[in-house]
């Protein structure tokens, strides 16, 4: 009695409908499209078709993709149709074509989520696969901007490993540079080590892979070795260059430690720009194998891969790649840049400080001077900056520390409060100096140094209202001009109290009326505005927004500004002083 077979895997209802609309299609379509075998399913639930496209009439320009008369293509219907079907070519001729995948892959999806439909069938994706093969046989696909396209077009990473953060330049050539762990999910790597900790790790440079870059070490060392990186068919030849760099590094490393590296491969459309970067690793217990080797017999002389180490796997590290002549800021346009690499005075780091400060922080301010005196308590969460952690720090200190987790290399340092005597060279050495204290002693000081001769910072007090926290109110006082900020102040006052048509922005030179302040505390606590975290921010940052716009060309004045929801007109408004 024989065992019976299992049953063959077969297209289920979804992909069935698709292979029903695809038969219709190229009966519609013949020649021009043709199905020329019958459609085969897996053990995964994957369900492939080979297709025919008659592509010979396709328009051909120099430097394009070449096409035959016909091209032969595998159709993939995943299992669900969630995920959009994949085309695939039988040979690997188009490898190197932009937004080609692993040598065979056409990428016809750039973001599926946006781009792929479920319910549209099969027509769309035939009609970018007509599209694609246009594209590349016409030579308008842009490979400077083909996503991962020096390493066959797609992400190496594998899952659990950490995510390798590179910020300075890297070149073309053989090189030896240092990680170092900042965090379980961080590694920075850099040309000088950091600590005791930090590891050995080589960059090694290697031409275009678009085949990708293999998850083994036989296949990493085969598709890195300049004669088989583009052809999948090459016997089989091992990198030295990469496998004695490994080496060298594994034996410098301590013994049962993990081996980085860093592949530097060059992009095939633009070589002579910064090459992308790829970061993986070896176990510990692979280093310790190269380790042995290397100690039995110098690394340059290994020469072929041992037998133990072919099937090793190479984990695929994340790459964060924040070097600046590859990167470009988010915020580049946006009138926050102005606080680039600049010097920053904080004076007062409460509601609106402890938020402006991280505004300017995250715009990459090179060096903060915080200066508060109080102390974080509970109560100040509410709207303030700050954890529970800082419960019982001065604020200066507490904002410091929680500022140095956004930029580690920031320069933060704190000062005593005004009129502390070392304050008077900070206008002649800060870009800017920020009041956000409220306070009348501070405002006097601010009024000294505006008189200053040759004053380098631009002078800026920042405050809202004491019944909401959304309205807000910038004064500056621009390099050049003398005029203490309190008298920039006292016009604008004026001038607002005279204009019918912001008296909505009166209560911002007003004296709280009774019931407006609030005590947050029994006993004789100090008054305060009334306002949420929600309204600090957002007023803070359109305040701070304000204050950039002026940040190259300042002009003396005072900015109003109002948040959408309190329904005041106008939202902005600019009252400039002039000296006349």
């Amino acid at each position: 009695m024989s065992k019976r077979k299992p049953p063959a895997a077969r297209p289920n209802p979804s992909q069935r409908r698709i292979l029903d609309q695809l038969t219709t299609l190229a009966t519609t379509h013949e020649p021009d499209l043709r199905i020329t075998d019958r459609p085969r399913a897996d053990a995964d639930g994957l369900v492939t078709v080979l297709i025919s496209v008659r592509t010979g009439g396709m328009p051909h320009a120099p430097g394009g993709l070449q096409l035959k008369e016909t091209e032969d293509f595998h159709l993939t219907l995943p299992a669900t149709p969630r995920i959009p079907p994949q085309v695939r070519t039988p040979h690997f001729r188009f490898a190197g074509t932009p937004h080609v995948l692993q040598g065979n892959r056409l990428c016809l999806y750039l973001d599926p989520a946006r781009e792929w439909d479920p319910a549209a069938g099969i027509t769309p994706v035939i009609n970018r696969l007509w599209q694609w093969l246009t594209a590349a046989a016409a030579g308008t696909f842009d490979p400077a901007t083909a996503l991962y396209h020096p390493v066959g077009g797609v992400l190496h990473h594998t899952l659990g490993t950490p995510t390798v953060v590179v910020r300075e330049p890297v070149s073309h050539r053989l090189a030896t540079a240092w990680l170092t762990q900042r965090t379980t999910d961080r590694l920075d790597l850099a040309s000088a080590p950091a600590d005791s900790h930090s590891h050995r790790t080589p960059i090694v440079p290697v031409d275009t892979l678009p085949l990708g870059a293999g998850s083994t070490l036989a296949e990493l060392l085969t598709l890195t070795h300049p004669t088989t990186a583009h052809n999948s068919q090459a016997a089989d030849a091992a990198s030295p260059a990469l496998l004695t760099a490994l080496a060298a590094s594994a034996l410098r490393n301590p013994e049962g430690t993990t081996q980085h590296f860093v592949l530097a491969v060059r992009h095939p459309a633009t070589p002579a720009t910064p090459p992308f970067l790829l970061a993986g690793r070896l176990q510990p217990q692979a280093s310790d194998t190269l380790r042995r080797l290397a100690c039995r017999a110098t690394p340059s002389r290994l020469g072929n891969l041992p037998d133990g180490l072919r099937h090793t796997p190479i984990e695929w590290c994340y790459l964060s790649d924040e070097r600046p002549e590859v990167t470009t800021r988010r915020d580049i346009l946006r009138p926050v840049r102005a606080f680039q690499d600049c010097h920053i005075h904080i004076w007062g780091c409460g509601g609106i400080g402890s938020w402006a400060a991280e505004i300017v922080a995250r715009a990459g301010a090179s060096h903060l001077t915080l200066s508060d005196p109080g102390r974080v308590t509970g109560g100040l969460l509410v709207r303030q900056n700050y954890t529970e952690h800082h419960i019982g720090m001065t604020k200066a200190t507490a904002l410091a520390s929680h500022l140095r987790t956004i930029h580690h290399d920031i320069h933060i340092d704190t000062a005593t409060s005004p009129p502390d005597p070392a304050l008077l060279t900070a206008a002649d050495q800060a870009d800017l100096i920020i009041d956000a204290t409220v306070s009348i002693t501070a405002g006097r000081f601010l009024d000294l140094l505006a008189q200053q001769p040759h004053r380098k910072a631009v002078l800026a007090q920042l405050a809202t209202d004491s019944l909401t926290a959304s309205l807000g109110v910038l004064t500056i006082a621009a390099p050049g001009n003398p005029t203490p900020l309190s008298t920039i102040d006292h016009t604008a006052g004026g001038h607002v109290l005279n204009d019918p048509t912001l008296e909505a922005y009166q209560a911002l030179w007003d004296e709280p009326a009774p019931g407006e302040e609030l005590r947050p505390t029994r006993g004789c606590s100090t008054p305060t505005f009334h306002g949420s975290a929600a309204d600090l921010m957002a007023t803070t940052a359109t305040l701070i927004t304000l204050l950039g716009t002026q940040m190259r060309h300042p002009i003396s004045g005072t900015h109003l500004c109002a948040q959408p929801h309190t329904g005041t007109a106008p939202a902005h408004h600019f009252i400039p002083h002039t000296t006349a």
